[in-house]
């Protein structure tokens, strides 16, 4: 679904109206799932570092977790959230990202350590008693996953289209 889709028809999450079960928590979980020493792989955490002060200013909001991969113990930290971004490179998404909200896939396969955004709601839904938080991912593309390499050329500008996209995103969220 394309991201101007997705950002006129869906609701934002109400942050602060209840929604978080555990005193103190962040609202919003974001997830940068990649590993900097593949090339565009390191798209996930280039970004949420390059708005490090953005989150930094509404630090009571957002937490942010950088992982390699996604793994069952992430439902801990998905606990009582009113959202959850799941931000991530991949090499089939459309230039520069896509951006789209996610829910529990029932067809999921669970057969690895490393799970998609939908097989980890899926993981939620049948171990917690309450429905998953609003989920959405965030999909920038890459080019090049080589073990090594450096960021590319149109990965780089897709960071940088990407950014923009999230300022907004943030800016949007209602404090």
């Amino acid at each position: 679904m394309p991201c101007s889709t997705i950002c006129a028809d869906s609701p934002r999450p109400q942050l602060g109206e209840g929604q978080g079960e555990r005193a103190g928590e962040r609202e919003v979980l974001i997830f940068a799932i990649g590993n900097e020493s593949r090339g565009d792989d390191a798209l996930a955490p280039l970004l949420l570092r390059s708005l490090e002060t953005e989150l930094t200013a509404r630090a009571s909001q957002f937490e942010c977790l950088e992982e390699f991969q996604l793994q069952i113990e992430h439902i801990m930290d998905m606990q009582g959230r009113a959202a959850v971004l799941f931000v991530d490179a991949g090499m089939d998404t459309p230039a520069p990202f896509d951006f789209y909200r996610v829910q529990a896939d029932d067809s999921a396969m669970l057969y690895s350590h490393a799970l998609t955004p939908a097989a980890l709601l899926k993981v939620y839904a049948q171990c917690e008693p309450t429905p998953p938080p609003e989920a959405f991912v965030l999909c920038i593309r890459g080019e090049s996953f080589e073990l090594g390499e450096s960021l590319s050329v149109p990965a780089t500008e897709n960071l940088v289209a990407a950014q923009v996209f999230l300022k907004s995103w943030l800016q949007n969220m209602r404090s």
